[in-house]
């Protein structure tokens, strides 16, 4: 039996170690955060703008939008198809919301590298 490797579609496994994987990466950046929080005596504008200046802040940053428009589609994908019968329906509201997910990670990339 051969398998076509080269197609588009995915599969219950993918989706399923997307998910995880995206949420641990969402997860270490929350738990950087909240200890940034923390463990800084006083937050300032300017410590604030220390460190988002830094450059390994900037790409975790980046990283864990992408991860979130990640796990955003495959969690809509999931609802849609799940509650939402009408496929025109359904097609017009996923590509609505995923092209919302979208435009936060193109927002955020202006506002992250803008600082």
């Amino acid at each position: 039996m051969v398998l076509n490797q080269a197609t588009l579609k995915r599969d219950g496994v993918q989706d399923y170690v997307s998910l995880r994987a995206t949420a641990l990466i969402i997860l270490a950046y929350s738990v950087f955060i909240v200890g940034y929080f923390l463990l800084t005596p006083e937050i300032s504008y300017e410590a604030w703008t220390g460190l988002f200046s830094n450059l390994a802040v900037k790409a975790a940053t980046f990283i864990t939008l992408v991860c979130i428009m990640v796990h955003t589609r495959i969690g809509l994908w999931q609802v849609l198809t799940d509650y939402v019968k009408c496929s025109t329906m359904r097609s017009v509201l996923g590509f609505a919301l995923n092209l919302m997910a979208l435009a936060y990670v193109v927002v955020g990339l202006f506002v992250l590298w803008g600082v």
